[in-house]
């Protein structure tokens, strides 16, 4: 490595333009922000996920000027590595373009937004956030159903179901969560719907609790099960529920009824 090299870098990474870290909403391409529209349509290259606005992109930027890249990770599909989305934002930022990262939901939340972040932060590359509509709360609205209710609860927790309870890579405690007093909101938890559902029973939940699940929420598809905590997993089954779903536990999912 010659001397001149390191200030090089220097020099392209001093130049790179912020990477624009975009979170796309539930699904429904005008469910995104005005200012996440405004970066993707001053984008070059976008970087897209299966999830929020990709497939009605075109109505929120001319798409013909632009270099789409596909780095969906779909559930026990197709998948492309945290790494491999990491080293095309950085080579694309490195290369003076305009990147737009656009990703379902809001980016911090269940999105390894952050990580993405700190990937480019090593780099010496800014990267500008832009929150989303997360699906957790949005898509049950949509539903009718409010994740709080003046009355009758005061708090809702987001949960992660991509690993089931008992798990070694869990970070969920199944116990506390049963007796939290407000809403669960589900989101990636559709495969492991009967081990959720199952292990807040055996931690003392009612199994007569209200819930719902939600199904591609947002778009023209949506439809949703109310049912009860006890026959969640069987409801969901039945009705051959896939995701992008989420459900929703707890007494504001009686409300919608």
């Amino acid at each position: 490595m010659s001397s001149h090299e390191p200030s090089n870098q220097h020099h392209l990474q001093s130049h790179a333009h912020p990477v624009a870290l975009i979170g796309g909403g539930p699904g429904a391409w005008d469910l995104i922000t005005v200012r996440g529209m405004h970066r993707l349509q001053e984008a070059e290259v976008i970087l897209c996920d299966h999830l929020g606005p990709t497939v009605e992109l075109d109505k929120l930027c001319d798409t013909s000027n632009k270099e789409l890249i596909d780095v969906s990770k779909l559930p026990y599909g197709k998948q492309v590595a945290q790494e491999k989305i990491n080293e095309l934002l950085i080579e694309h930022a490195l290369a003076g373009k305009k990147v737009a990262r656009l990703k379902g939901g809001d980016p911090y939340v269940f999105g390894r937004g952050f990580e993405e972040l700190q990937a480019l932060a090593k780099r010496g590359i800014a990267c500008e956030v832009i929150p989303g509509v997360t699906s957790a709360i949005s898509v049950p609205a949509l539903a009718g159903i409010p994740i709080t209710q003046r009355g009758v609860v005061h708090s809702f927790t987001v949960i992660s179901g991509h690993v089931p309870p008992g798990h070694p890579s869990s970070l969920n405690d199944f116990r506390a969560l049963a007796h939290t007093g407000g809403t669960l909101a589900v989101i990636m938890g559709v495969k492991n719907a009967p081990h959720i559902t199952q292990a807040l029973m055996d931690a003392g939940m009612d199994p007569n609790t209200p819930a719902v699940v939600i199904q591609e929420g947002s778009t023209e598809q949506q439809r949703s099960y109310h049912c009860t905590l006890g026959t969640l997993a069987h409801s969901m089954s039945e009705h051959d529920v896939h995701p992008p779903a989420v459900y929703v536990i707890g007494e504001v999912a009686g409300l919608g009824t």
